[in-house]
């Protein structure tokens, strides 16, 4: 049987701002991005966090299913959490509205006992959850997921601006990504750790000092530079792929999913696949950044 991905995190309505002031909601969340990227790759997937009752939760709810994700919690009667995203130039920055809603709406106990129903796999998390407090529930979860055999993803996905304690919320992101055995970052996030980062060509010694000690794979990104990915002991670069920019909004969690989904569905040695699982997550990332919103590809769009 293929590992399954299971993914802990935001689902949230991405409310992008109109060049007449309106506001367009669009589902988003960097783990529900994610969630359905690996999922359009084939990858068998399961979101843990519940959505809301409400409109939007339910349109999202639809949506997972129909990308082929499974929702394994009941329905919040919470509501929906929301953002509101500027573009400028192709590149989004984000508000966020994250206090009484449903994906945060869960137990680090629940999360424990549903993974403990299913057959070991990846779990992914990352991103809005890492924001103290909530990352005392996360680091819950994976010390007991890590306990159960489970391989643990993370993608940092800083957001600094959400942090009321912004030295507490690296703190907090430094703890998690020590438990990870699979990590992503971008170039943002590492800068928001303290770190300069240029280009691929420094991705190596930035790597060092970001994973922790059981980190075995892990991708660095650089925007329109392209990305660096390693793999048990092998690693590659490559520049981004050209297209015709509509945003960015999706496209690290597009890029993030098709690694993930490409090693729970290959065969063989991931090290020895690492140039071409790079090209196909690129390649991925750079269909995304040409339609509006996260809108990741399928397989068969990745094929064409």
């Amino acid at each position: 049987m293929t590992p399954g991905i299971a993914v802990l995190g935001e689902a949230l309505m991405d409310c992008v701002a109109q060049p007449d002031g309106s506001l367009l909601p669009l589902m988003g969340g960097s783990p529900f991005n994610l969630a359905r990227a690996a999922a359009r790759r084939g990858a068998p997937v399961s979101f843990l966090n519940p959505l809301s009752g409400d409109v939007f939760g339910q349109r999202m709810r639809e949506q997972l299913l129909q990308d082929g994700v499974r929702c394994l919690l009941p329905a919040s009667p919470l509501p929906t959490s929301l953002a509101v995203v500027q573009i400028s130039d192709g590149q989004a920055s984000y508000g966020f509205y994250r206090e009484g809603i449903a994906d945060r709406d869960y137990s680090a106990e629940q999360i424990l006992a549903e993974l403990a129903t299913h057959p070991v796999g990846v779990l992914h998390t990352g991103s809005l959850l890492l924001v103290p407090p909530e990352h005392r529930k996360v680091l819950e979860v994976l010390q007991g997921a890590r306990l159960m055999g489970w391989t643990i993803s993370v993608d940092l996905n800083l957001r600094p601006r959400l942090a009321a304690d912004l030295p507490a919320y690296l703190n907090a992101v430094r703890q998690v990504a020590r438990l990870a055995h699979w990590l992503k970052a971008s170039d943002e996030d590492l800068e928001s750790l303290g770190l300069a980062a240029r280009s691929p060509a420094d991705a190596p010694a930035l790597a060092a000092r970001v994973a922790g000690p059981d980190c075995r794979r892990m991708a660095l990104t650089f925007g329109a530079q392209g990305a660096w990915l390693s793999a048990d002991g092998c690693s590659a670069s490559a520049p981004a792929h050209p297209v015709k920019l509509v945003d960015t909004v999706g496209a690290g969690d597009t890029f993030w999913g098709n690694c993930l989904a490409d090693w729970v569905l290959g065969s063989g040695e991931a090290g020895n696949r690492v140039q071409d699982t790079l090209n196909l997550a690129l390649r991925a990332a750079a269909i995304n950044c040409g339609r509006a919103g996260c809108q990741p590809p399928t397989r068969a769009e990745l094929s064409a």
